[in-house]
């Protein structure tokens, strides 16, 4: 597990992290056992287990993918430090694209009982947001420093980011459909 898990654990986040095929899992305590690579463990699973799912709008239309969801432990979020007393399921969420079958597999730590679907859902995200980091890059030149610490790094993305966050919404007011028009009436001739 690393630093990034175990802080969003820590602050009691739920998260859905890309993970590559060769990342490992292993499963206690739950009736499916699992254990291997991610890419070895959607390998084994039986067909009945993937469900077509939706992540959400994308430009084109529902984005749509094969979808699988693995429980691998229940874990009480106290043992972690969360401020939280819950029992968290750990599991790995794996993607299969409808066309050419390609696989993408993620990390999960949820409130135990989170659907399939919410996971999914939650996952779907990461496209608005690369979409906004992509447009921050174009528009506003988000790539454009050579940063050597955090204050340089600091001093050039929060502008940028301050900027883009304006935009959002300048842009959110300005795309507002006008009040419906409403037609005078003639004066009344006695």
């Amino acid at each position: 597990m690393g630093d990034i898990e175990m802080a969003l654990r820590r602050a009691g986040k739920v998260y859905v992290l890309g993970v590559s095929a060769n990342h490992a899992f292993n499963s206690w305590g739950k009736a499916y056992a699992a254990g291997g690579t991610a890419r070895d463990i959607a390998a084994d699973l039986p067909l009945d287990t993937w469900r077509r799912l939706s992540a959400g709008m994308g430009t084109k239309g529902e984005r749509l993918h094969d979808w699988a969801f693995i429980e691998l432990a229940d874990l009480d979020a106290e043992e972690f430090g969360a401020a939280s007393s819950k029992v968290w399921t750990r599991g790995l969420l794996m993607r299969r694209n409808i066309a050419d079958g390609e696989l993408a597999f993620f990390s999960t730590w949820c409130p135990q009982g989170t659907s399939m679907k919410e996971l999914v859902r939650v996952e779907g995200h990461r496209w608005a947001i690369e979409d906004s980091v992509e447009t921050a890059r174009n528009e506003l030149g988000l790539h454009h420093n050579e940063t050597r610490s955090w204050h340089g790094w600091h001093r050039h993305v929060s502008p940028v980011m301050l900027a883009f966050a304006m935009m959002a919404v300048i842009r959110h007011h300005a795309n507002v459909a006008p009040p419906p028009k409403r037609m005078r009436r003639p004066p009344r001739l006695n």
